[in-house]
């Protein structure tokens, strides 16, 4: 009996080295992990070696280290199956030693199908010089932190990302995404960094996670189709944003969106639909379901004049908005305007529906109120009454 157990216990070895999976260990070829030493290099070597190997792959960031990396990009495909498992840290350069071309992604995974980024390790993008030296909005010259362009069939999960200098992860041009209880958090007050930027992208999930930044909290634009966000902690930030969609005259598209789950905490928007005028393409069936808001500034927002100022022109086309439901919210607005519609005179909004709402001042004595312009509106067990 004993002989036959070690047996057992030999193959099951076997099977976990040879038939499962094989790790290697970024400090294998030469990466240190001191905070100081540029570890890219050793973190290339190690891809190329995983990458180029069949079956199931392991690319180990051990814990208790911090790597430093400048801008890289691992590519695929790969011939095997990916897990990079990040324990220990990632740190970014200081903005003023940024090397190399790609100024717009920090990290970079592009043509990695299959590919498993998992770990209680942290990113830290050292955000804060980009964010002095750029201007109100301007995000054209500062890098995302995490992004996965082309990447089908991703999961990402576990993980911390601190101080990126733009968004914190962009999923681009990808089919069956899931991004769950992850940490995103960056100051109130930086510019735009976003937490999870979508676009071009279909199947995509973020779950069970807590998103704090200085702007939206996901952000969903063109190009996107059946986009599940669910369990996600939001705030600070700017709330959750489908949009802004049409500038420049461009077609886009969304649909079939579901937020359930979710809670806003002192946002500066919760639930937020945005369009430019002359734009076109749509926006439709979306729902959010079961919100909770905490001093949320402007719970409910659909703005077909986005970016346009005061001297805004109505244009010749719009964005269209139909079949969005705002169902089951409950809390506290931090304005008197809880709900606003501004929809287009050119293309309004169509089959807007409230139903199990209740958004309560967060001034003792005070009343919210709701506004309403060009939408075709059905309310029912609604506090404020949405009448258009």
């Amino acid at each position: 009996m004993a002989e036959l157990l070690l047996s057992f216990l030999i193959i099951c070895a076997g099977l976990m080295e040879f038939g499962n999976s094989v790790g290697v260990d970024v400090t294998s070829f030469g990466a240190v992990g001191d905070g100081k030493t540029d570890d890219s290099k050793a973190f290339l070597k190690a891809w190329e070696e995983i990458c180029g190997a069949s079956g199931i792959q392991t690319l180990q960031i051990p814990n208790g280290k911090n790597f430093l990396l400048q801008p890289l990009v691992f590519k695929g495909p790969c011939k095997s199956t990916i897990y990079v498992e990040l324990f220990g840290n990632l740190v970014g350069p200081e903005s003023s030693g940024w090397l190399g071309d790609q100024k717009d992604t920090w990290i970079k995974f592009h043509g990695v199908d299959n590919l498993v980024f998992e770990g209680s390790g942290q990113i830290d993008g050292r955000g804060e010089p980009w964010w002095n030296a750029a201007k109100p909005k301007d995000d054209t010259n500062r890098p995302t932190s995490l992004a996965f362009q082309s990447c089908n069939n991703l999961q990402a999960r576990g993980f911390t990302s601190i101080n990126s200098p733009r968004n914190h992860i962009s999923i681009s041009n990808c089919i069956k995404a899931t991004v769950q209880k992850v940490n995103m958090i960056a100051p109130d007050e930086s510019p735009n960094t976003d937490g999870v930027d979508i676009a071009g992208s279909n199947e995509i999930h973020i779950l069970d996670s807590h998103i704090g930044t200085g702007d939206d909290c996901v952000a969903i634009n063109g190009g996107c189709t059946d986009i599940v966000i669910k369990n996600v902690e939001c705030g600070p930030g700017h709330g959750l944003s489908i949009g802004s969609l049409g500038r420049n005259g461009k077609r886009e598209t969304v649909e079939r969106v579901r937020v359930q789950s979710c809670t806003f905490t002192r946002t500066d928007n919760g639930a937020r639909i945005k369009t430019w005028p002359g734009g076109s393409g749509y926006v439709k069936d979306v729902v959010y379901e079961d919100i909770t808001l905490m001093e949320t500034k402007n719970p409910i927002v659909i703005d077909q004049y986005y970016g346009c100022g005061s001297n805004c022109q109505e244009g010749n086309s719009a964005v269209e908005i139909s079949d969005v439901k705002f169902i089951g919210f409950r809390g506290t607005s931090a304005k008197e305007e809880a709900i606003k519609l501004e929809c287009s005179g050119v293309k309004g909004c169509d089959g807007i529906v409230f139903d199990q709402v209740n958004i309560q001042s967060a001034a003792q004595g005070k009343e919210t109120r709701a506004t309403c312009k060009n939408a075709r509106v059905m309310c029912q067990n609604t506090t404020p009454f949405v009448k258009c």
